[in-house]
């Protein structure tokens, strides 16, 4: 599997250091949609002396969007939020299995503020923020807290300054204070730099002070406050076993300030370097690591005996010493292509696909934008044509392509079109405009959701558009840049756009979610749509930009292709004690696939449905050539077979199914091409071509071709007859209804049979119209349609236990099979293929 391909070694000279900005113009000045004020801007004092744009997708927004309160994702292993008297925070204890879900429900352990503080939401503050952490500050007068909220520290770290301490138990009275055990209306005071509380919930927290100081625990008003003011470092920490408290005593003097990120590439690697700015000596911070960090970091200094871990929804967190991280992954080298051609049992049907789904498109229909994301996703399948038709050499095929993608794509240029992109002032972004203030436009783009999902398709059309058409290039490529810019700005210095907005470095992956409901739990449902969102970026950049945004957008993609590997993929053969395995529990492996992973539970639901495989599918769309890198052969095994009883059910669409036989071509192309083949529908955002293409160009070890043999409905004109009775069938201008009444070939139809994917349509020849099928099943075919939908599509196979050159047929529009009544009528109401007639196409 993927991981496999991650821990390399360096072996050739890197070329590092941060990117300048992709642009830094103003979208405001040419957008089409103007600018636009979100319906949450941020908390108004929050960023108080600061400027946007602000982060709206990390783990810390909740502090931010408003009302200000909700939890935070971190900094794990805790959880918090910012209340106005302070600072809440807490390591959850209570794992929970539901046999859909593992659940570790928040845990709010302290509250911590200082006695001077009265309270006002507007006395904290963000006074800086980077790409992993921000700090917070609380004020009254010239009293202060500062709060370093960074991930992966075991410690959560206040700086006091002329302030009193003020710590509050939020889970239970506190019950012992440095191993004494406090009675009712009782206090314990104690004076130095170390010491240790326990309430009545059974949570153990350590206080380091860095400097001396006086605190007195009461148990009464569940408080532990100081004596007096003080000037100087606390820092607590939860004790989950008392051997840990040896390694925690050793290294809590050095602690963390901010983070830094940069990166550095070679022809095949890159390289996330990750330096926390410390306080004290760096090579003693204490860290914490979880399964993906562990797969990719470079020469760890892991401490050699200590039990600390912290077990999160995302597995078991363990220390590491360091506050230098080289992170190394390898670079994919697809861009366009996938790494090997097309296998020659399988040209012949995608050329025919291709030429049939080229052929239909007609400028005139190109859609009109109604939407974000559907509008994306349908343009990302067509576009594929395109470059399907160039790698075969079919370049008569990509211009009818390109012309209906860019009539399609200007809408967005135009300022009077009913969907637009706006500029988004508050926090600093490209939204839809009309769902700047409705949340429930676009799943919540105008608040930041799903950004990277949308954008990704945004800019494959584009580059796909860009590659073949140098002067729209030209004329559009500022403007297709406010899109990149939003999803993979890799620089501070663009005055307009976050640093990639979406991805959350600690966490490994990008968050889905952005400020809607108070910026809530962190989510992300679409794995694969979050990888496409950097592959889109990349294709891109190939186009539009230079190699270092190409290196960039690969190194997004990879990164996020390991967290959906390690945190959505599920493998039961993995051991429980794997320290890169971030669920131990059997059971929860056993699911095979997580649909949904948040900051506090991850389980195999979807927030809009629970069918295996929708929850598979939608790890594995869209099918893109970088696909073969996310579909890892034993997850898709575990996939196929997981998802087994829906694939064989009729009550699951065909759209899902493809895609889950794409990601199984990564296992058995020969079989995944058997099951392509029985497919009609591919949903708006793949097509037949596509979905054979991928297929076909897949790794072949056996001698056997892809699509060798594969099924096809007979062409050309012809009479059709039925098997069992001998009857010819027939259909006129006068009596429309197909049936099969007549004894010999003499008067009897003749249709003609044309290509569709995987199945066809027959067209009555002496009066040009097409047979269709009622999708009830109550009535005969009919030859009454002047042109072709689905209603007249028709699978025609070879029937089992008939002779050969006897067929079935199988009616698209209710998957029924066509059988012949008592007055020879062809109706489409076979459940099952035993059920159909059987019938010889008769070559005139």
């Amino acid at each position: 599997m993927f991981r496999s391909l991650l821990p390399l070694f360096l072996s050739s000279v890197a070329t590092a250091g941060l990117f300048g900005p992709i642009s830094t113009d103003n979208p405001a000045g040419g957008i089409a949609g103007g600018t636009v004020q979100c319906g949450a801007p941020p908390v108004s004092s929050f960023f108080d002396g600061l400027g946007p744009p602000y982060v709206t997708n990390g783990w810390w927004a909740p502090y931010a969007a408003p009302p200000g309160d909700a939890t935070a994702a971190g900094p794990f292993p805790y959880e918090s939020a910012l209340y106005n008297d302070g600072v809440v925070f807490g390591v959850s204890t209570d794992r929970q299995w539901d046999g859909t879900s593992i659940k570790q429900p928040t845990q709010t352990d302290w509250r911590a503020c200082f006695t001077e503080h009265l309270g006002s939401a507007s006395n904290h503050k963000a006074t800086t923020f980077d790409t992993q952490s921000v700090t917070v500050q609380y004020f009254q007068g010239s009293s202060t807290m500062t709060f370093y909220a960074i991930p992966g520290s075991p410690y959560v770290t206040f700086e006091y300054n002329e302030a009193t301490p003020l710590f509050t138990s939020m889970n239970g009275n506190i019950q012992t204070f440095n191993g004494q055990t406090i009675g009712t209306g009782k206090n314990i005071t104690a004076t130095g730099t170390e010491f240790s509380v326990t309430d009545t919930a059974g949570s153990t927290y350590l206080i380091y002070g860095l400097s001396s100081i006086t605190l007195t625990a009461d148990s009464e008003s569940s408080i532990i406050v100081a004596s007096s003011q003080y000037t100087g470092v606390l820092r607590l920490v939860m004790l989950n076993q008392t051997s840990d408290k040896a390694l925690l005593d050793q290294y809590y003097q050095v602690y963390p300030t901010s983070v830094g990120l940069d990166y550095s590439f070679t022809d095949t690697t890159g390289t996330l370097i990750f330096t926390w700015d410390t306080v004290g000596d760096g090579s003693d911070l204490l860290l914490l690591t979880w399964p993906h960090h562990r797969i990719s970091l470079q020469n760890p200094n892991y401490p050699a005996t200590t039990s600390l871990s912290y077990l999160t929804t995302k597995g078991w967190m363990y220390p590491v010493l360091g506050n230098e991280w080289q992170l190394l992954y390898t670079l994919s080298s697809i861009i366009w292509d996938p790494p090997r051609s097309l296998d020659s049992t399988c040209q012949p049907a995608v050329i025919q696909g291709l030429e049939y789904e080229v052929g239909q498109l007609d400028p005139a229909d190109a859609p009109i934008p109604g939407d974000f994301y559907y509008w994306g996703g349908a343009l990302n399948a067509v576009a594929r044509l395109a470059v399907i038709a160039d790698s075969l050499g079919r370049n008569d095929l990509i211009t009818p392509v390109i012309q209906y993608l860019e009539t399609s794509f200007d809408y967005w240029f135009n300022s009077s079109a009913t969907t637009l992109a706006a500029y988004e002032t508050t926090w600093g972004g490209v939204v839809d405009k009309a769902g700047a203030t409705n949340v429930n436009i676009d799943f919540g783009n105008g608040y930041y959701n799903d950004h990277h999902f949308h954008y990704g398709y945004f800019l494959a059309v584009a580059a796909t558009i860009a590659k073949y058409d140098g002067a729209w290039l030209n004329e559009h490529k500022d403007y297709i840049n406010w899109f990149a810019r939003d999803i993979i700005n890799p620089s501070p210095e663009d005055p307009y756009f976050p640093i990639t907005r979406c991805r959350d470095w600690f966490a490994g992956h990008s968050w889905a979610s952005g400020i809607a409901n108070g910026a809530g739990s962190r989510d992300q449902e679409s794995t694969g749509e979050a990888v496409n969102g950097y592959y889109g970026a990349l294709l891109w950049a190939s186009v539009a930009l230079s190699q270092d945004y190409v290196n960039y957008a690969n190194l997004l993609m990879m990164t996020e292709i390991q967290g959906a590997q390690t945190y959505w993929h599920l493998y039961p053969s993995y051991s429980s004690s794997d320290p890169t395995n971030p669920y131990p529990e059997a059971d929860v492996r056993a699911l095979i696939t997580m649909g949904n992973v948040e900051d506090w539970q991850s389980g195999a639901w979807l927030f809009w449905g629970a069918e295996k495989s929708e929850i598979a599918a939608i790890q594995q769309l869209p099918v893109q050539p970088i696909s073969e890198l996310l579909y890892d052969t034993e997850w898709v095994e575990n996939v196929w077979q997981y998802t087994m009883d829906e694939l064989l059910s009729s009550a699951i669409s065909d759209d899902w199914k493809c895609v889950i036989v794409d990601a199984y071509s990564n296992a058995n192309p020969q079989v995944a091409a058997l099951w392509s083949s029985n497919m009609t529908t591919w949903g708006s955002g793949q097509t037949y071509t596509n979905e054979l293409y991928f297929i076909g160009t897949r790794e072949n070890p056996s001698s056997t071709g892809i699509c060798q043999n594969l099924p096809q409905n007979p062409t050309g004109t012809f009479y059709l007859q039925d098997y069992s009775s001998g009857k010819y069938v027939t259909a006129s201008s006068t009596n429309t209804n197909v049936t099969a009444t007549l004894p010999s070939a003499t008067g009897a139809a003749i249709f003609n049979g044309a290509f569709v994917p995987n199945a066809g349509t027959l067209q009555l020849t002496s009066t040009g119209e097409y047979v269709t099928a009622d999708d009830s099943g109550d009535y005969a075919l009919a030859a009454i349609r002047e042109t072709a939908s689905t209603w007249e599509q028709f699978v025609v196979r070879q029937k089992n236990g008939a002779p050969g050159g006897v067929y079935s047929i199988l009616a698209v529009s209710n998957s029924l099979y066509v059988t012949v009544n008592n007055d020879g009528w062809l109706i489409n109401n076979g459940e099952v293929e035993a059920d159909s007639a059987g019938f010889y196409f008769i070559g005139t």
